[in-house]
């Protein structure tokens, strides 16, 4: 089964919580035990599972990217598009998360969620979900 949901970005770089359409597709589905694929097909966003009960956890995140990889850095790709930086953590995250399905349920720990991360908004973002049982 084969899912798409649309996120409209608001910031040039955050980090969006989809847990709750993630598990409504689910739900949805009927699936009992299996896998669900999350996947965003941009080449400026990835996504995540990490903490998503306290907010400070999303901002260091991106505060710590930010200084691994700034925005404003010497790419020869910002010749071009102006959002290297973008392309680049991305590439370093990734775009896409497996979870487990169990009694027609995500596994998650007890703090972790999905996210969208969006490194070059605001833009309009398809998010995937393929179950597989």
């Amino acid at each position: 089964m084969l899912k798409e949901f649309k996120i409209s970005t608001t910031k040039k770089q955050e980090i969006i919580d989809i847990t709750e359409k993630v598990k409504q597709i689910i739900k949805n589905s009927g699936v009992e035990k299996g896998l669900c694929f999350v996947y965003v097909p941009h080449a400026t966003a990835a996504i995540i599972v990490n903490e998503n009960y306290d907010s400070s956890v999303c901002k260091d995140i991106l505060a710590q990217l930010e200084k691994l990889i700034p925005s404003k850095g010497n790419y020869e790709h910002d010749k071009m598009d102006d959002n290297a930086h973008a392309h680049i953590k991305a590439s370093l995250i990734g775009p896409s998360e497996t979870l487990i399905i169990e009694e027609n349920e995500l596994i998650l720990g007890t703090w972790q969620g999905i996210a969208l991360v969006e490194f070059d908004g605001p833009r309009n973002r398809r998010v995937i979900v393929k179950i597989k049982n």
